[in-house]
């Protein structure tokens, strides 16, 4: 940029200036999250059980385990542990052990509201010949 000698080159600067700035309002701003993960953790109880959630989303279910029967390690849950609920939203949470077990702590917490960031609920089964200790 020349200066020139009537000042045109601080009436561009300004023109310029405003034009960037104007175009930088133009950009949409960074919508909040609307939805979230929400996960359920079925912990090494042994015991075996599923955890769901209303509204519908979470199915969990992990099958008993023996740890001292063979040197297998604990099997992974199955059906879905981790769903997306929108942002706001109280969900609930019922543990049903399989037979031969028992719910011994959890789920916890129960409810959640779905806040944007981790959230997550916990259950413990155990199964019915003493594996694990009474909650």
């Amino acid at each position: 940029m020349t200066r020139k000698r009537n000042g045109a080159w601080r009436a561009t600067g300004v023109v310029t200036a405003l034009a960037t700035a104007a175009a930088i309002a133009f950009v949409a701003p960074a919508q909040a999250q609307s939805t979230a993960q929400l996960s359920a953790w079925v912990s090494d109880g042994w015991g075996g059980g599923t955890i769901t959630s209303q509204p519908a989303g979470i199915n969990c279910h992990q099958s008993a385990w023996d740890p001292y029967a063979t040197n297998d390690p604990q099997p992974n849950p199955t059906g879905t542990c981790t769903a997306s609920f929108e942002v706001g939203t109280t969900v609930t949470f019922t543990a049903t052990p399989d037979p031969g077990s028992h719910v011994n702590q959890g789920p916890a917490p129960n409810p959640v509201t779905v806040r944007t960031g981790y959230n997550y609920t916990w259950v413990l089964f155990c199964p019915n010949d003493g594996l694990c200790s009474a909650g």
